[in-house]
């Protein structure tokens, strides 16, 4: 099994901002097949180090996760991240 964890830094941490983004990245589960499953928190910390959202995604296999990251849908969902995160975080592991 895959973890992919990315933790996303936003321009505007507003509450409704990070339940907007949030709702957008739950919407990758039921769109893409090779997600066996997908998890998304929102910080409470307000250290400074904190990031706003917390993204967990499972797959099967390398090639799945590449599948993954290579998907339509996935990109229209990061071009709209892009818009909203002023910063990203990314951890891959074997699980």
């Amino acid at each position: 099994m895959i973890k992919h964890i990315v933790f996303f830094k936003l321009k505007d941490n507003s509450l409704k901002n990070k339940e907007e983004v949030k709702q957008k990245l739950l919407t990758l589960k039921e769109k893409i097949k090779v997600v066996k499953s997908l998890e998304v928190g929102i910080n409470f910390s307000d250290e400074n180090r904190a990031y706003d959202l917390a993204l967990i995604v499972e797959v099967d296999s390398m090639d799945n996760l590449n599948l993954y990251a290579n998907d339509s849908y996935h990109k229209k969902v990061i071009s709209f991240i892009k818009i909203k995160a002023s910063d990203t975080k990314v951890v891959d592991y074997i699980n």
